[in-house]
């Protein structure tokens, strides 16, 4: 006879029957929270000159923890999508794509400006105007994320 097929069912079964009659009313404790230590200064959502055309968020990134962070993901709100890119020189052009992920170094920041890393803003609500705040969600490699307030400015108001 062989028990190998019936121990897995036959621990469930004991793990559900001591859970069951445990009979406490206290309530799990809820998992710790691990808080992304990144922090944002000089955030900026440059609206396209054009509309329709894509809009540029800009910003610095501080990692204030740890461990390093890599940023995986930008989401914006009031926007259809938005990109992680990054612009380098090629072949003796300046050209820009998409990129996976921005590593930030425990105690090192990243700077997110022209001609470098940004996040290309695609689709924005037409609402969405110079002197507004806009929201943009982080996420770091693990899943984790941050949100950060953006400031919106009209096309070529570096300040």
């Amino acid at each position: 006879m062989k028990f190998t097929y019936f121990a897995p069912a036959a621990l469930a079964f004991a793990t559900v029957t001591l859970a069951a009659c445990s009979g406490g009313t206290e309530e799990a404790a809820a998992p710790a929270v691990d808080e992304v230590a990144l922090e944002l200064s000089d955030a900026r959502l440059m609206l396209p000159a054009v509309s329709g055309n894509p809009g540029a968020i800009y910003f610095t990134v501080a990692n204030t923890g740890e461990r390093n962070y890599a940023i995986r993901r930008a989401d914006v709100a009031g926007a259809g999508r938005a990109e992680l890119h990054a612009s380098m020189q090629m072949d003796g052009e300046m050209t820009m794509d998409s990129v996976g992920q921005v590593l930030v170094n425990a105690g090192d920041e990243e700077t997110f400006e022209p001609g470098g890393y940004h996040v290309m803003v695609f689709d924005l609500d037409p609402a969405i105007a110079a002197g507004d705040t806009a929201e943009m969600t982080l996420t770091v490699v693990g899943g984790k994320l941050k949100s950060f307030p953006v400031e919106v400015r009209a096309a070529g108001d570096e300040r």
